[in-house]
C-alpha cells in the first residue's frame, strides 16, 4: 500500500466480498487482500448478511484498523432469504474502474494477483476480464483437489466463448471492467448463482485472458456453503434456471441468435435430464389436455356448453375458453 499512486481516494480496483457466517474464514479473506503488493489503491467492500456468528465483529475490527480501504455494510436483516442479491448489493458500493470478486469463506494466496491482472487489462483494452486457477479445500484447510478448472477452460477465451457460455472462469479470481450496472438487467434478479450469466454479459465488451503465472486462490467447500455443498440435482436446477433467464434476457434486448443458442442449450440439458417414462408421461399429458382442448370447442360449438359445465366445473370451462380464446 506504500506504493500507492494517488492515494486511498480514488480506488482502480473495488474488492467485493460477501460473506454470511463465515466467522472460521473471514480473516484468511481480508488478509488475502491486505497482502496485495500494487502501484495503484484499491478498496475492500464487506457485505454481511446479517451473519449469527462473529463475522460482523470480525469485520468491524478490520474496518477500524484499515478505515480508508476497508468499507462495510453489515445488514441487520437477512437480504438472501428476502430474494435479494447480496453480491448485486455489493457491487453498487464499488467505485473502482475494475472489480474483484472473494467470497468470505475462499481467500487469495498471491500477493501479486491484482496487479498481475490490472495492468494486464491497463494495457490490452481488447480484454474485459481476467482469471486464474484455484484449488479446492475442505472447512479445516485440508486440499481436496489441485484445480477446480478442466484442462479445457485453461486457456484465453474469445468474446464469442464468453458469450456463449463457452468458458468459464473461477469467480474468486476474476478481475473484470466494471461495466455491468446490477439494476438495469432485472433478469440477474432471477438467478440463484449468476456466474455464468455475468461472463456471458462480460463477453459483449471483450475477450478474457487466462493467467498462469498467478498462485492458485483457494475454494473452500464447507457444510454452510450457499453453493460448495448444494446436491448435484439442486446444482443442475439452478443451472438450467441460469440457462432459461440468460436466454430470457438475449431474447428481450434483441440478440436472437444468441438467445436461440441458449435456449437450444437449455432445452438439450432439460431433455437429457429427463427419463424416457417422464418424457412420456410429459408428452401423453399435453396430449391429453390438447384431446380435451378439442372436445370442448366442438362440444361449445354444437350448444353442449351447459353439459360441459356441469360435467368439468365452471372455473375449468373457464380456462379453456381463455386458451381458446374468442
Amino acid at each position: 500500500m506504500q506504493h500507492w499512486k494517488g492515494g486511498t481516494t480514488a480506488p482502480l480496483v473495488s474488492i467485493c466480498c460477501i460473506t454470511y457466517n463465515h466467522e472460521p474464514y473471514i480473516e484468511d479473506a481480508l488478509e488475502g487482500f491486505l497482502i496485495q503488493r500494487t502501484d495503484f489503491p484499491f478498496e475492500i467492500l464487506i457485505h454481511d448478511d446479517a451473519s449469527t456468528d462473529r463475522t460482523a465483529d470480525i469485520v468491524r475490527e478490520y474496518k477500524s484498523e484499515y478505515p480508508t480501504i476497508i468499507k462495510t455494510l453489515c445488514q441487520t436483516e437477512n437480504q438472501y432469504s428476502r430474494g435479494e442479491k447480496p453480491n448485486l448489493i455489493a457491487m453498487q458500493m464499488a467505485s473502482g474502474k475494475y472489480l474483484a470478486i472473494c467470497e468470505g469463506d475462499d481467500y487469495w494466496t498471491d500477493p501479486q494477483k491484482l496487479q498481475i491482472q490490472v495492468s494486464f487489462l491497463e494495457n490490452n483494452p481488447g480484454f474485459v476480464l481476467s482469471g486464474h486457477d484455484a484449488f479446492d479445500i475442505d472447512e479445516h484447510g485440508n486440499r481436496i483437489s489441485d484445480s477446480v478448472l478442466s484442462a479445457t477452460y485453461k486457456r484465453d477465451a474469445s468474446s464469442e466463448d464468453l458469450i456463449y457460455g463457452r468458458a468459464r472462469f473461477a469467480t474468486m479470481t476474476m478481475v473484470y471492467r466494471n461495466v455491468l450496472a446490477a439494476e438495469a438487467i432485472p433478469e440477474r434478479r432471477m438467478i440463484v448463482s449468476g456466474d455464468l450469466f455475468a461472463t456471458s454479459l462480460l463477453g459483449n465488451y471483450g475477450k478474457g485472458k487466462y493467467h498462469h503465472e498467478i498462485a492458485p486462490a483457494a475454494y473452500r467447500r464447507h457444510s454452510g456453503g450457499i453453493w460448495s455443498m448444494q446436491p448435484e440435482k439442486i446444482k443442475r436446477d439452478n443451472g438450467l434456471n441460469s440457462e432459461f433467464w440468460i436466454y430470457r434476457y438475449y431474447d428481450r434486448v434483441g440478440q436472437k441468435a444468441v438467445a436461440t443458442a441458449w435456449l437450444n442449450r437449455w432445452e438439450c440439458i432439460a431433455i437429457k435430464r429427463m427419463s424416457y417414462r417422464n418424457i412420456c408421461k410429459n408428452v401423453g399429458k399435453r396430449m391429453i389436455s390438447q384431446m380435451i382442448i378439442m372436445i370442448t370447442k366442438i362440444a361449445m360449438k354444437s350448444g353442449y356448453g351447459k353439459r360441459l359445465k356441469e360435467w368439468l366445473g365452471e372455473s375449468r370451462v373457464q380456462k379453456i375458453k381463455t386458451i381458446l380464446g374468442p
